[in-house]
This record gives structure tokens, sequence and C-alpha cells, in this order.
């Protein structure tokens, strides 16, 4: 089984390989048992899935928290040539029975439903009519009220896979979840003789940075500028913050878009969509935004206010760089941030127990924005994982050059002062008395008297407030639980201030931003691909991935075999893709970037190219169109001549209007009878031949900015080729 499931990941996925944790998660759902993964966003899960569901017989049955989830990998499966669907509250119930009955028929392999629809008793009956031998329950962590993000509509699961007669095997997913939430998972969803899956929390694509100090605006104009053409979420603690924020950004002409809970679903939808698309760079946004987002191509995550929990924050930042690609994750802190959040869990959570273990996180993140260790280290080791080194050369504290300062003196002076305060305050009050402020509160409890009251009086309070979260961050300080939290010495604080140990700080610097040579033909790409997308009305990243993108930036590959070995490039894209990906490699690469040594390269593996193709075709181990009798262009010909229009040719064939165009243009290439009168008219003929004649043929890109807007690309290559042919004809 897990031969033929190799050969789906190469085929529809465009993979040469599993990622880590893959490989056994399949092989485990396929031998029949329930499985839970804890694998990191952008590590794969869904793949987890779809790849067993195309293997079992009947329907898999994924559950899934919002629409937005759904209509994006429903996007894309569908791209790729998977029957799936999808019943959530966009659909009427008749539409809803008719899904129903289609899945009955066998017409879907995959059906996405959201959790909130088993709590009917109507429909988990109507459910019961289907051949389900698989389900996969997304975001799992939803299921625990110790998670970061308890939904009671997961509750509803467990009782509705009792219900189903024959049980399928039960798969659960999610990127984070602490042992208590795991554990959550496994007894309320009622996994059976399960096994779990933990491939670890690590994303090594991307970069993690806290800037402390900054103000906040001033930092995004210039970040924002900086990557103008990239996309990225802002987050942000209140619906109030995103609207201010999003009217002064679009005020200072960035695109970007704002989503929180206070819109209208329309609106909301609306700005998703937009997002999605590429139609605007940047999402302004509350927590209410991004959960099942599958937007691959996110290059930054900033939070301009700390959030509440580890567990938030780092799903949160994981929605960048999900293809592989290098993203950044920065959070921008400030001391309101935690008052923010205190607000919040006051407002929100009334048991006392969860009141409790939500100040304790709340605490964690704090830790995390003080450090100045490795904040990679320091996550990992949050979500239980054990990390050997000190330095990860990928985060702010690690890789920015950083100035090494004693603070020894600083140190023993604050907890002098605690020890003198009798260890009863807040930081806040520590911090005023070493100020040496002169507010009643300080006078009330006679601390203007202490021999430590003022002995920081050249600091700010602010700077003191900075080095008692540092030595909070550290170990040095406890601060309890609840809302007004009080200041504690731990023991490792007795041999500073005895003076048998130093403590120090680092500074960091921010460093410039490196920039890649292939970034023109990224560029390129990028720009073709939003073109395609918006004539096939999906989302850019449903084409080809930033990854995928930037792989042929830097390898150029000049012919389809060198493409099919992108990753990310299978056997159903090449064909759809392949031929107007390679046009403007090829053209980018004859106007020489430098890029010559790829090109001879790929020259001396071409024929090793060709016979690797023609092993793969023996072996069986390519598409059904590539393993037709005729070539998968000259079946498109062939229905051309016998009357149909390119678009029912495309309908017909499950295929892009744009790949059938390109198998026309290839077919008139190799020799094969053309009735051109049929695609072009008379008037485009002229039109495209007098601006070839003025400007030359050699560069279509330059030539189509000087044509009318209606004239596409095909019908330009179409007049060239039947100029060309026309002229051989005569000589």
């Amino acid at each position: 089984m897990m031969e033929n499931a190799l050969k789906l990941l190469k085929t529809y996925f465009g993979y040469q390989s599993f990622k880590e944790g893959q490989e056994q998660i399949i092989e485990n759902i396929l031998a029949g048992r329930d499985t839970l993964g804890i694998m990191p966003t952008g590590g794969g899960k869904s793949l987890c899935y779809q790849i067993p569901a195309l293997i079992f017989e009947g329907t898999t049955l994924v559950i899934s928290p919002l629409i937005s989830l759904m209509k994006d990998q429903i996007d894309t499966l569908l791209n790729l040539g998977v029957a799936a669907s999808f019943i959530n509250s966009s659909l009427t119930p008749r539409q809803v029975q008719e899904r129903i009955a289609q899945a009955g028929e066998g017409r879907f392999k995959l059906l996405y439903i959201a959790p909130e629809r088993l709590e009917s008793e109507n429909f988990r009956g109507l459910l019961q009519s289907l051949s389900i031998n698989l389900i996969a329950i997304d975001e799992a962590h939803c299921v625990s009220q110790w998670g970061h993000d308890f939904r009671p509509s997961y509750r509803h699961i467990g009782q509705f896979i009792q219900e189903i007669p024959e049980r399928p095997v039960i798969t659960a997913f999610t990127a984070t979840a602490t042992e208590e939430v795991k554990e959550d998972i496994i007894k309320l969803l009622g996994l059976k003789n399960e096994k779990v899956f933990v491939t670890g929390f690590d994303r090594d694509n991307l970069s993690f940075e806290v800037r402390k100090g900054e103000n906040k605006r001033d930092f995004l104009l210039d970040y924002l500028q900086e990557n103008r053409e990239e996309s990225g979420i802002i987050y942000v603690a209140t619906r109030k913050e995103a609207d201010n924020l999003f009217h002064f950004l679009e005020k200072k002409g960035f695109q970007v878009g704002k989503y929180h809970a206070g819109m209208k679903d329309r609106e909301r939808a609306a700005a998703q969509d937009t997002f999605l698309f590429d139609e605007v760079r940047v999402m302004i946004a509350t927590n209410a935004f991004g959960m099942g987002i599958d937007k691959s191509n996110v290059r930054f995550v900033i939070h301009y206010n700390m959030p509440k929990n580890m567990e938030s924050y780092y799903q949160e930042a994981g929605r960048a760089g999900r293809d592989g690609a290098p993203g950044e994750c920065i959070l921008l802190f400030c001391p309101q941030d935690i008052i923010i959040q205190k607000f919040l869990i006051e407002e929100t959570i009334y048991a006392t127990a969860r009141k409790t273990n939500e100040y304790q996180k709340l605490q964690f993140m704090a830790d995390y924005c003080h450090t100045d260790r490795c904040l990679r280290k320091y996550i990992l080791e949050y979500f239980g994982e054990r990390v050997s080194y000190e330095n990860c050369d990928h985060c702010g504290n690690c890789t920015q050059e950083t100035e090494i300062v004693d603070i020894t003196i600083e140190a023993q002076k604050i907890f002098s002062c605690m020890r003198r305060m009798k260890e009863r305050f807040g930081l806040k009050m520590v911090a005023s008395v070493l100020k040496g402020s002169k507010i009643v509160k300080i006078k009330k409890f006679g601390f203007d008297r202490l021999s430590t009251y003022g002995l920081m009086a050249e600091k700010t309070e602010k700077e003191i407030l900075d080095l008692l979260n540092l030595l909070v961050a550290e170990g040095y300080i406890h601060l309890t639980e609840g809302q007004y939290p009080v200041a504690k010495l731990c023991p490792e604080a007795a041999p500073v201030l005895r003076g048998e140990q130093q403590v120090f700080r680092k500074t960091p610097v921010r460093q410039e931003k490196d920039i890649s040579a292939a970034h023109a033909l990224f560029e390129m790409l990028r720009h073709l691909r939003k073109e395609i997308a918006q004539a096939e009305n999906v989302p850019p990243y449903v084409v080809f991935s930033d990854h995928t993108l930037q792989a042929m930036s830097e390898k150029v590959p000049l012919n389809r075999f060198s493409l099919r070995t992108i990753s990310g490039v299978g056997d159903v894209k090449l064909e759809k893709y392949g031929e107007r990906f390679l046009e403007v490699i090829n053209e980018f690469a004859a106007e020489d970037h430098g890029l010559q040594d790829g090109q001879d390269n790929q020259i001396k593996q071409e024929n090793q190219n060709k016979q690797s193709e023609k092993n793969e075709q023996h072996a069986g181990k390519v598409s059904a169109d590539h393993a037709e009798k005729e070539p998968s262009h000259l079946i498109s010909y062939q229905q051309f001549m016998e009357g149909k229009t390119l678009e029912e040719i495309a309908q017909k064939r499950n295929l892009s209007l744009t790949t059938i165009e390109s198998h026309i243009i290839r077919s008139g290439e190799e020799g094969h009878p053309i009735d051109w009168d049929a695609l072009i008219t008379k008037e485009e003929e002229l039109l495209v031949l007098k601006k070839a004649q003025e400007i030359g043929s050699e560069k279509l890109k330059l030539l189509k900015e000087v044509l009318p807007e209606e004239i596409d690309y095909f019908t330009i290559k179409a007049v060239l080729l039947k100029q060309k042919l026309d002229t051989i004809s005569s000589d």
C-alpha cells in the first residue's frame, strides 16, 4: 500500500518523498489503526488523510472548524483532479441533502463538514447512509477545555463516532498540544488502540524575533515598505485596534485588509478572499482570523500585541511559510499588552481552575518576550521537546549582533529591594521604589525609608521594569498567579546576592535583509501565477506555492523533464501549467541573467531525464493522461479537429483552458494541420503582425503590453505560428 501512497504523492501532489512523520502516519492509517498526529503547521497534516482517502474505498469524512479551511483545501484538491466537496452553514437544506446523496453514490472521495453539523440528530442520521471508512478530525485540540481554542461543538464528535454502525478508522490532527490536551483528545474523541505520532514542533524555515520598546507604527511603516511585495498577517488584540491600524496603514498607501468578529459574515468572507487571491498583501486581524487558512505564501506574521499564550502565538506565527520557504515571525511587545490580556481573561473566563491555568500560560508568554535565550529553544521546550543546543542561529536572540552586558550589580539591587519589601508586591511597585517615586503608596508603606529607595534613580521606571521582567524570564524571580501577581525571589537569586554568580543580558541590533539573486525571475513567475489564478478563479498558491516558484527561480528548468523534478510540480500540474511557466523561464534565461551554468547542467542531464520519464511510463508511475495511447496534447488536438471548442475540451478533460491552448500550439508546431480561422480573426491577425513588425516578435511579454487587453497570449502565439508555417509553406 505504501508504494501506491508514494505514487499518489508524486503524481498528484508533485513531491518526491514524504516529510518527516508523514510516511509512518499514513502507514498506520492504511493498516486500519486509530491515529493522533501532532505535527507543526506546514508539516503536511492534510496529506496524511488525503492520500489514504484516495486509497480507501468509500468516502473519507473530514471534520474541520471553519468554512475557509474547507474552501481552501477543496479548491486545491479539485485543481489536482480529486473529487471533494463540503457541507456547512453556507448551504441550504436541499443542497445538503443533494450532496449527501452524491456522496452516497460515490461521487466524492473526501467530504468536509463543520463540527456544528453533528449537533443535529437529523444530520447525523443522513450521514449513516454513507460508506465512511475514514474520519479525519482537524484542529483536534479544540475538543479540550485546556486547549487554547476550545469549541463545545467538538464534544459531539465522539458521540457521532459511537453511532456509526461499522466503526471507521479515526484520525485526529493538531499542530499544538500539551500533555493534558493530548490526553483529552484521545479520551473525548474515543480513539481506540491509538498510536500517537509527535513529529516535533520545530519550523526550521521560520525566524523568530521579539522587538521591545519600539514605536510600533513606525516599525510597521518601515517593515511594510521593505516588504511591499510580500503577503503577511498583522495580529492585534482587539477589534478597535484592528480598525484603527487598518485606517492608518490604508491612508499611508498600503494594500491592507481587516478581519475581526465585529464584522458581518459577508464582510469577513470578502476580506478573506481579497487576501487569499493576493488582491491585498497584508491582513490586519484579531485571532478570529487564520485557523485553517491554507494560504501557503504568507511570508511574515507580525504580532502587534502579545497573545495570551504560547499555543495561540505559535499557531498564529506558524501561518507564515507554510510552503517551506522562509518566513519571519515578529512580536512587538510593550507592557500594556499584559494588562490587555489580563482584562480579556477576567472578562471571558469564569471557572477558577481554568482562569488560573490561563494566567500561568500568560506568564510563560511574558517570559518569552523578555528572555535573552534562544527563542526557538524556549518555544520547543514549552511544548515538551528536549533541545540540546543553546543557539539555533535562526532567531533574533541568536543571530543578531549583540552586546553582552554584565547586570549583576543591577540584579543585586533588585533582589535586595524585594527582600526589604518582604516579597509582598508586584513588579511595578518594586520598580517605583528603586526609581525613588513619590507616589502615595510608597509613603503609606514606609518604603521611602528603605535603604534601596531610589537606588536606581538614574534609570527610567520602564528600564527598571524591563530588567525585572528579564529576571523573571531567566528564573530568578517568580510571579504568583492571578490578576495581580506578587513577585517572589527564586532560589537562583541567592548566589547572585552573595556575589557567587554573575547575571548577563544581551542587547540585539537588527540586521539588513538579504535579497535573493533570483528575485527578478521569481517576481515574473509570481506575476504569471496570479494571471492564471485569476483566470481559474482560485487563490494563487493553489497553482504553485512560493516555495515551488523559488525552486524554479534557483534551478531555472528549461524543459518539461527538468520542470518535473521541481518539488510541487506533479504530473497534473505539469500538464496544466508547465508550458506557460517554461515560456517565462526560457525567455528570462535567454536575456542572460547569469544563469548559464544552470542551463548547461540541464542540457547535460536532458537525456538522462528523458530516459527517467520513459522508465516511469514503463513502470506505470505517471498519471492517467500520460498512460493513454496518445500524448495528451494530441488528444486535445483530435477533439479540436472533431469540432469541439477549446472551452469544451477543457471542461471534458478537466484541464485548464490555458493548458488546452498550449496543446493546440504544440500540435501546430509539430506540423499537424490547424484551422486557424476557428481560433483567430483576421482583424486580430493583422493587428498582431503589425505590432510584431514594429517592435519584433522575440519578446511576447512586450508584444502583449502594446496590444489591446482583449488580445491574449494564445492569440499572439497562434498568429505568429500561423505566419511562420505560412512562410515555410511558401518556401
